[in-house]
């Protein structure tokens, strides 16, 4: 039986969502510079520096339901699996030294894709505002919307979930990389300083580390990614990458890495040093 209760649920829970908020909302100037480099239609042609803003209106309502359901997801997953793990270790006096680790990839892939069920529909609106298509994510939203005549609720729902599976594809991989990274830093810093839990400064600088890291490394499914959801069409995710190696070639899949990796890197510190600011506080687990 999994060691998680409702009172740790919901300490996930409000530090997962005031995580997701504070770095969305702090970052997003980034995170459109990152899009409009990407997009097919050039820099300039999306919005170049101007309106930076733009769009945040869909962060702003996306970003607590999202981290809150990654957070939730993760924990209650990484705790569940350690119990079965020690459970085992009781019975059997055995548990391998990769055991944590990969507890810690799979629940946080599991994480990611809860986490999607609210992601995707708010980046394809997003996205579609920042690269300058529509003049704020609510036009974005309605434009989605009133397409209901024409190809049907369920046409209107695949629209909103544009992009989930590369989505999935380039999130899973982030979060196996990133997540892994930044529980063995914490661990190895619990262990030196004798302490149970870590700081809120800590591990903002070890999430910092970790996301820089996943952040160039899954690149090429980012540029993917954005470019499937901005398509004016929607493209089968092999052809839009034949489409992009023909037209663009291989180095366009590392458009945008400046940005990518310095927004990461600035919002993993943001992201799980708010988290663990926030759970500490509603926990009473140690400094903050």
């Amino acid at each position: 039986m999994s060691s998680q209760t409702p009172w740790s649920f919901s300490t996930a829970l409000l530090s997962g969502a005031l995580a997701g908020t504070t770095v969305d909302l702090s970052l997003y100037p980034l995170d459109t510079l990152k899009t409009r480099l990407q997009s097919s239609s050039g820099f300039l042609a999306s919005g170049g520096f101007s309106g930076i803003y733009r769009g945040v209106g869909s962060a702003i309502v996306g970003s607590a339901p999202g981290a809150a359901l990654f957070f939730c997801t993760y924990e209650y997953s990484k705790s569940f699996l350690s119990a079965r793990r020690h459970a085992k270790q009781v019975t059997e006096g055995q548990a391998g030294e990769w055991a944590a680790p990969i507890e810690h990839m799979l629940a946080a892939s599991l994480g990611e894709v809860a986490a999607c069920a609210v992601r995707v529909p708010t980046e394809v609106v997003k996205q579609r505002a920042q690269a300058g298509q529509y003049s704020s994510s609510l036009f974005a939203l309605r434009a989605i919307l009133s397409q209901h005549r024409a190809i049907g609720v369920s046409g209107v729902w695949m629209e909103l979930y544009r992009g989930w599976s590369v989505t999935i594809m380039r999130e899973v991989p982030f979060t196996v990389i990133q997540f892994p990274l930044w529980e063995s830093m914490r661990e190895y810093r619990r262990r030196k300083s004798g302490r149970d839990t870590i700081s809120a400064l800590e591990s903002g600088l070890f999430g910092s580390a970790a996301g820089a890291v996943a952040a160039g490394i899954t690149t090429p499914l980012d540029v993917l990614k954005t470019r499937m959801m901005l398509a004016k069409e929607k493209t089968a995710m092999f052809s839009l990458l034949r489409q992009i190696l023909k037209n663009s070639g291989p180095r366009a899949f590392f458009a945008g890495i400046g940005p990518r990796v310095l927004w990461i890197s600035a919002g993993g510190a943001i992201f799980l040093g708010s988290y663990q600011w926030a759970y500490n506080s509603l926990s009473g687990e140690g400094s903050l």
